[in-house]
């Protein structure tokens, strides 16, 4: 799967596709960010609708760092997201 980085509040933020399919499946797809390893990891997670493609990769290329920057700011922790299996 693509991967990307990115930078929030001087954090450094793996972006990827979840793989997880919802029943609204190439309207809506899911993004996990994760930051850091061990005990200081954090995931997030949220979903988008692709204003372009209708291909989860390719939909995810065509986003800018300034649009993934704002998907994160309205993310969710994983532990309230079935994305990350409601990990802490």
């Amino acid at each position: 799967m693509p991967t990307r980085t990115i930078t929030v509040d001087g954090r450094l933020w793996r972006v990827m596709p979840s793989g997880r399919v919802t029943q609204n499946d190439r309207d809506e797809f899911s993004l996990m960010f994760i930051s850091g390893d061990g005990a200081d990891r954090r995931v997030r997670v949220t979903r988008y609708s692709p204003q372009g493609s209708r291909s989860r990769e390719q939909s995810f290329a065509e986003l800018s760092d300034a649009d993934l920057i704002r998907l994160h700011d309205s993310s969710q922790p994983s532990a309230t997201s079935p994305e990350a299996d409601y990990a802490r």
